[in-house]
């Protein structure tokens, strides 16, 4: 049977001005975007332990995970260092919406875009029991 073997890219519509959306994502969590406005992320590129993968599922429709965003998805960026990643958005004006938090597979942080969309942030870690902390 075919079957999909991975996400082979992310798209979504911009509520206000793409183009000052792009260069927000470009100028505060480092996405180099090309000559045609979007990103190319390359796994080769990613240093983490688990040597890149790519989480997919579906919420209940009931479920409050992507709020205070309306928008019924949540797009996880993987980053190669946390702190460097917060201190970086808190000198850009960008307040960190929750956390981080140390899970089993990494750590986490919440923003909020522009547009209101709730962007987590994943610095991955290989799944381990002991990895979990309180922070």
């Amino acid at each position: 049977m075919a079957r999909v073997t991975g996400i082979g890219g992310v798209f979504f519509k911009s509520r206000s001005d793409a183009t000052a959306l792009a260069a927000w994502y470009q100028k505060h969590l480092g996405i180099t975007l090309e000559d045609w406005g979007g990103a190319v992320l390359n796994w080769e590129e990613d240093e983490a332990e688990d040597k890149g993968l790519t989480v997919w599922h579906v919420a209940a429709k009931d479920s409050d995970w992507f709020s205070p965003s309306e928008a019924p998805f949540m797009i996880n960026y993987r980053v190669d260092d946390m702190d460097g990643m917060i201190r970086q958005l808190e000198a850009g004006g960008v307040g960190i919406f929750r956390g981080p938090e140390v899970l089993e597979n990494g750590r986490f942080a919440w923003i909020l875009d522009p547009d209101g969309n709730k962007v987590e942030l994943w610095e991955p870690k290989l799944w381990d029991e002991n990895n979990k902390e309180s922070s």
